[in-house]
């Protein structure tokens, strides 16, 4: 009984988890997107922060090669906690926004941004949310 128990309450959490229906826009409002958003934490391990010279090669060799079609970066703060350590530390972040169609291919471009940053600069992660939008362009 208690296993039923347990299977049944993971089944309603992942509920939760499922794909949503496909999203319609009202006329006017433009066609289904999907928006990222990322954030790339700019203190690099063992040396200083990511400079604004590397961040620019990035967005060239990287994030405008993997989004040919266009996107947004600005400069925030945060914090973010190392799920190693479970301490909490502020840096400057970039944020990229990207709206994109919900494809597997644009799901890859993602993917290939946040591995490449998360290589370049040994970054345990690229923060990533995602949202269904409705957008024109």
């Amino acid at each position: 009984m208690l296993k039923a128990v347990r299977i049944g309450g993971m089944l309603a959490a992942l509920s939760g988890c499922a794909a949503p229906a496909p999203q319609s826009c009202s006329p006017g409002f433009g066609s289904p997107l999907l928006l990222f958003d990322l954030y790339f934490g700019a203190a690099i391990p063992r040396r200083g922060d990511l400079t604004e010279p590397e961040w620019r090669q990035f967005i060239d060799d990287t994030i405008a090669v993997n989004l040919p079609v266009g996107f947004t970066v600005f400069d925030a703060g945060g914090g973010w906690m190392n799920p190693v350590t479970h301490k909490t530390t502020r840096e400057a972040t970039k944020v990229l926004l990207a709206a994109l169609p919900d494809t597997p291919a644009s799901f890859d471009a993602i993917d290939r941004i946040r591995s490449a940053y998360q290589l370049r600069f040994q970054q345990q992660r690229v923060g990533m949310t995602v949202e269904h939008v409705c957008g024109s362009f």
